[in-house]
């Protein structure tokens, strides 16, 4: 079964004809049947096919084999999120020239997406994206499945929590034995804040992780579930969970999850208006953080708002900081974050019209197509309060109908 695909591979890179590689050894019409497996064929006639070729048979057959194995090992470290692993597998399987002819070449592919999405190459996961959907119909179950899983990891990148939820709901538990993708859907819920829904697949997550003993993600999902708990809970038990959580990742050495559970906790007291216990931590993310990496303009946007409301910073301290966010965005064309500066540049200014102007024309009509829950009650309460200042009694009662609704 491997020989065919082997000799075929090598005889086209060699760029040989069939009847230059069979001369003096058999038929060209013999060579054809053995690279589509449709003959017997003696061990003898490729032992010499292969030294004509240049190749050791058993040699090849042994690498053939191996490649499930990597690409699940690949995949494994890719789920713990052992990025050491996940890079030493990746150079191996870049090097592995018969991937291309291995019958897993479709889920080496989908596993190339969820790499580059890791590395910040968004670009490239896109063109694999678009790539797989060509051949979409051709997949296994289980090819199927990890392509929605990739996609809805795709759609969280790139701000897209509406999306990714309708893509991950898709996925067949019974034909995908990687339960990690709950994590990513309680993700997608908590952006659009169904706090139930995404506890409840962060709990999912939460048991999955510990059945493969990947302590890291266990973190992970805990947090997930923390930051659902609403304010009629008690809140010096919450730091105390917080804490706790800092505490694993300095154990674990994860200076990754320890920002990130600054950034959340920093959060938690700028919703509670703690807007000097809010700026520290969100400092304290900023520093762990790669300073121009997506994440550490999130902890950057969130150290400048409560710098504002707290009146902790003067105000061209804030605007420099403002440029800063807002150039880094630029760069990595994200438009979320640069209409986010944009509000902040026009706030700190005091541009009030022209403030409620670009936030009721462009950034809330921008935040609903992505689907951001907490950013469109946000802006729909600012726009409110607004009118009604102006006596806009109109759009006052249009906008105080949305609220109602919701």
């Amino acid at each position: 079964m491997y020989e065919g695909k082997i000799i075929k591979y090598y005889r086209e890179k060699s760029q040989m004809t069939q009847e230059q590689l069979g001369k003096g050894i058999c038929s060209s019409t013999h060579i054809s049947k053995i690279e589509r497996s449709q003959t017997e064929y003696a061990h003898e006639i490729i032992t010499l096919l292969s030294d004509r070729l240049g190749i050791k048979i058993e040699q090849e057959i042994l690498k053939l084999q191996n490649i499930k194995k990597q690409i699940d090992n690949w995949q494994q470290a890719i789920v713990m999120q052992l990025f050491d692993e996940v890079e030493k597998i990746n150079i191996e399987l870049e090097q592995e020239e018969l991937i291309r002819i291995s019958n897993y070449i479709n889920q080496y592919k989908l596993l190339r997406i969820r790499y580059f999405l890791i590395q910040n190459l968004v670009d490239k996961a896109l063109e694999l994206i678009i790539e797989i959907k060509k051949i979409k119909h051709k997949l296994s179950p289980y090819e199927l499945n990890l392509f929605r899983h990739v996609l809805g990891i795709y759609h969280l990148t790139m701000h897209e929590p509406l999306n990714a939820i309708q893509v991950l709901k898709e996925i067949n538990n019974e034909e995908y034995a990687n339960e990690e993708y709950f994590y990513h859907l309680a993700s997608a819920y908590h952006s659009n804040e169904l706090s139930v829904m995404a506890y409840f697949y962060a709990d999912k997550a939460r048991q999955y992780f510990k059945s493969i003993n990947s302590y890291l993600r266990v973190i992970d999902s805990e947090m997930l579930m923390l930051i659902q708990v609403k304010d009629n809970e008690d809140f010096t038990e919450i730091i105390k969970r917080f804490e706790n959580l800092i505490q694993s990742c300095e154990i674990c050495k994860s200076n990754e999850r320890k920002a990130r559970v600054y950034h959340n906790l920093a959060f938690e007291y700028y919703r509670r208006n703690e807007y000097e216990l809010a700026k520290k931590y969100y400092f304290e993310s900023m520093k762990l953080k790669d300073h121009k990496s997506i994440p550490y303009i999130l902890s950057l946007e969130g150290y400048i708002r409560s710098s504002y409301y707290g009146e902790l910073l003067p105000k061209g301290e804030l605007l420099q900081l403002i440029n800063e966010g807002y150039q880094l965005a630029s760069e990595k064309n994200d438009k979320l974050f640069i209409c986010l500066f944009t509000l902040l540049d026009l706030l700190i200014l005091e541009k009030e019209h022209d403030y409620h102007r670009y936030l009721s024309d462009y950034s809330l009509p921008y935040f609903k197509k992505l689907g951001f829950a907490y950013l469109i009650n946000q802006s729909e309460k600012e726009l409110f309060n607004y009118y009604f200042k102006c006596k806009q009694t109109r759009k006052a009662l249009r906008m105080a109908n949305t609220l109602i609704n919701q």
